[in-house]
């Protein structure tokens, strides 16, 4: 079995469990109410395309398709795709998710406003490429907001490499800590954190 096939095997098995964190199903009201208001400041007011890449169980696209927004996501677990299937079909929600790789998205460029990816970009094999063709599907303007850490694991990716990264490929990057544990339903030790990159590249 090739790297990538025991990738997409694991996340498969990860799938029927994967909302049981407090983060990752928002299935407390306090927590996920945190999440809709942390989207809320750091995306557009108004209806804007958005694609979210690695998109687990669809928590997040649901969250923003519920404010408006018109959401694509894309997962490689096909078992993680048909979960956000779900979910977005039982609350009444218009979003398309599809198996494909994030670091190839199968979107043309320039046809985002904003560009979501949570906890992937430490995951990839070659985060400037990833980057670059994320930054590439974003319209003049656009946005890029992700959300990463570097966990008590040793995963993960710190806050000053992932803005060195971004700051490479584009000329705005602010980077907002996420220390509460609201936002994960526990206290944590580690660093997690919102990146965002308001401005298109120059």
């Amino acid at each position: 079995m090739s790297a990538a096939e025991e990738a997409r095997a694991f996340w498969d098995a990860e799938a029927a469990c994967f909302d049981q964190e407090p983060d990752h199903g928002l299935a407390d009201p306090v927590t996920r109410e945190a999440w809709r208001d942390l989207m809320r400041e750091h995306l557009p007011a108004r209806p804007s395309d958005v694609v979210d890449l690695g998109c687990g169980t669809g928590t997040l696209s649901a969250l923003l398709a519920q404010d408006h927004h018109r959401v694509r996501g894309l997962d490689y677990s096909p078992a993680m795709v048909e979960a956000a299937r779900a979910k977005h079909a039982a609350a009444g929600l218009d979003v398309e998710v599809v198996v494909a790789d994030a670091g190839d998205p199968p979107y043309a460029d320039a046809s985002a406003d904003v560009v979501l990816v949570r906890h992937v970009l430490w995951a990839m094999p070659d985060p400037a490429e990833a980057l670059r063709r994320w930054i590439a599907l974003l319209r003049p303007g656009g946005r890029l907001v992700l959300v990463e850490g570097r966990w008590h694991t040793g995963g993960g990716i710190s806050a000053d490499d992932c803005a060195a990264l971004v700051g490479a490929q584009r000329d705005h990057v602010e980077v907002r800590l996420l220390p509460e544990a609201v936002f994960w339903g526990r206290p944590i030790t580690d660093e997690r954190y919102l990146l965002v990159s308001r401005w298109a590249p120059g």
